[in-house]
């Protein structure tokens, strides 16, 4: 078990710090937000269970909420921080293979009015 929780631990600290390359490294905004929240939030996940293996289940339990809430929140906050790139022009709009988010600012440009959803 302690053999298992070592290589779990170090696998999810290798997973972040992979992570974090990535963000320094990463020409874009897209790309860094990707490796922002992929290897970011499976290195947690896998420091969390090499944890909770070290802990008794009554532990086990929070730190399965903490998983919970970073597979809920990770994306969510990925998908606002992108946007909000895309609307101040962060974003290299030649990059993009798919631009969904075109047509709706184009829209909002027209009428003049920016709409919450969007």
């Amino acid at each position: 078990m302690n053999v298992l929780s070592a290589v779990l631990l170090l696998s999810g600290a290798l997973f972040c710090v992979l992570g974090a390359v990535g963000m320094l490294r990463l020409p874009d905004v897209p790309s860094r937000l990707q490796a922002a929240t992929k290897p970011q939030t499976l290195g947690l996940l896998l420091i969390l269970v090499g944890t909770a293996l070290r802990l008794p289940p009554s532990y086990a339990v929070g730190l399965a909420l903490v998983a919970l809430f970073q597979m809920l929140t990770a994306p969510v906050l990925s998908q606002f921080l992108g946007r909000a790139a895309y609307r101040t022009g962060a974003v290299d709009e030649s990059t993009l293979l798919c631009d969904d988010l075109k047509s709706v600012r184009d829209n909002d440009a027209e009428s003049g009015s920016a709409s919450p959803g969007a």
